[in-house]
């Protein structure tokens, strides 16, 4: 058997090395091949994700490393996409150019519901799949039907726990055993990684013990949030932190952030007289929490705070999940769950430094927020996972009109007949005739809820 490694991250490298070393893809002595997916807006700007810093040991565990891009240039990984009728062409081509020769096939990929990993699926038409870590998304409903005949080969869900006591919905709908990735074997590939870039790392100088990290993300180059309101974010994270007494602060920009919103933060921590290290370098956050074990970390959702907080013990806060919440359209957008998660169970930093305290505390992750991570899952997903309705409804029943209504909009609650709906007759009986996912039905909700409004205008004002 070949084993194909699909990977365009070097956190997900990292997972993967993690699982080899772990016996998550069994005995060494299989061929093992890792193709790299650089899938940068632009590809020929930057380096492949192998060629960056703190890659070089993890390559030990490959036989070989493939580009993707070199294979189908010009095609962005992201945009290919064969035709069905192509597909095994394509395979007879694969196997000859990768000497695959007729053996089994078994691949392992980031994301199931996007390319190139849906193409490659497709085209190794009887491969075995391992969906392996995608962060906290991992807890929510699979984000699309995977290509046809590619459910029935899902094998597993191959994750890092990094909520314990919270059960990952991914893929459940195709009966893929959920396998919790080893923490500790992670953890010594974060080591591994950290000795190979220490030399970046050090660069930079020492700090004390009162650092706070703050991870930068880019939800402004996705369309969700404006410049200015994620700037506006990131400067209330650095007034907060320093507000609580951390006088040296480290920012880790996303690869995709603005290069003003340096400027804007060095302002500010000058006037804040705080001292700002802008980490543009090409490391993970991880490798920094290694290294300096800052005393606090803080961030919007990204998946770097809670391996910090999981696996390093790193206080994490957050800032601006509210406002992610209100702006994420449509309502299955991928961030959902993360921003969902992080939002409920972390406190939340207030740019005077003040802390609120979580809508979920910790001695409760396996109960409450187990039921409102399945509530927004079917949500999401409700013709994927129908399994899960009862579940939502009892949810919804008991906090629709509390706090925790937060995470549910009101249409969508509408449409799918649940607690909390603007519910009625008409609209109930549409619930139960048309299909919950059609666009047809979507569209008689909306015709009745609007010939309602009209009945209910008084006479004068028709």
């Amino acid at each position: 058997m070949t084993q194909i490694f699909v990977s365009s991250r070097l956190f997900g490298a990292m997972s993967l090395a993690a699982a080899i070393d772990a016996g998550h893809f069994g005995p060494s002595g299989r061929r093992r091949i890792l193709l790299i997916s650089h899938d940068a807006q632009i590809p020929e700007l930057t380096p492949p994700p192998n060629e960056r810093p703190g890659y070089a040991p993890l390559l030990s565990r490959f036989d070989e490393v493939i580009s993707l891009n070199e294979l189908i240039d010009p095609l962005h990984p992201l945009a290919w996409s064969p035709a069905a009728v192509d597909q095994p062409m394509i395979e007879r081509l694969l196997r000859r150019v990768w000497n695959l020769g007729d053996e089994p096939i078994e691949l392992a990929v980031e994301a199931i519901q996007s390319n190139p990993a849906r193409s490659l699926a497709s085209i190794f038409h009887d491969a075995t799949v391992t969906v392996y870590s995608d962060g906290l998304a991992t807890y929510g409903a699979t984000r699309a039907t995977p290509p046809t005949g590619v459910g029935s080969r899902l094998s597993r869900l191959l994750y890092l726990d990094l909520m314990p006591g919270l059960v990952p919905h991914l893929l459940a709908e195709y009966d893929a055993p959920a396998e919790e990735l080893s923490g500790e074997a992670f953890l010594k590939v974060i080591e591994e990684v950290t000795a190979e870039v220490e030399p970046i790392l050090a660069g930079h100088g020492e700090f004390g013990d009162n650092v706070a990290l703050i991870v930068g993300q880019y939800f402004s180059e996705l369309e969700i949030l404006t410049d200015e309101e994620e700037n506006r974010l990131h400067l209330e994270m650095l007034q907060g932190v320093v507000a609580r007494g951390h006088d040296t602060v480290l920012f880790k920009p996303h690869p995709h952030s603005p290069p003003r919103l340096f400027e804007l933060l060095v302002d500010e921590a000058k006037r804040l007289d705080a001292r700002l290290v802008v980490i543009d370098d090409p490391v993970p956050a991880e490798t920094w929490c290694a290294r300096v074990r800052p005393a606090l970390i803080v961030g919007i959702c990204s998946t770097a705070m809670m391996t910090a907080y999981r696996y390093y013990g790193v206080p994490a806060a957050t800032v601006g999940t509210e406002l992610l919440l209100e702006r994420l359209t449509p309502y299955q957008n991928s961030n959902r769950i993360p921003v969902t998660i992080v939002d409920a169970a972390l406190p939340h930093l207030e740019p005077d430094g003040t802390l609120r305290a979580p809508m979920i505390g910790a001695e409760a992750v396996s109960t409450e927020l187990t039921s409102l991570v399945a509530a927004v899952a079917y949500c999401m997903r409700a013709a994927a996972r129908p399994d899960l309705r009862p579940a939502a409804q009892d949810y919804l029943r008991d906090h629709v009109g509390g706090p925790m209504a937060r995470y549910f909009k009101r249409r969508r609650l509408t449409m799918l007949g649940l607690p909390g709906g603007v519910h009625s007759p008409r609209t109930k009986a549409l619930n139960t005739v048309l299909p919950r996912s059609s666009r047809r039905r979507r569209l008689a909700v909306n015709v009745v809820r609007r010939a309602e409004q009209l009945r209910a205008r008084p006479k004068d004002d028709a």
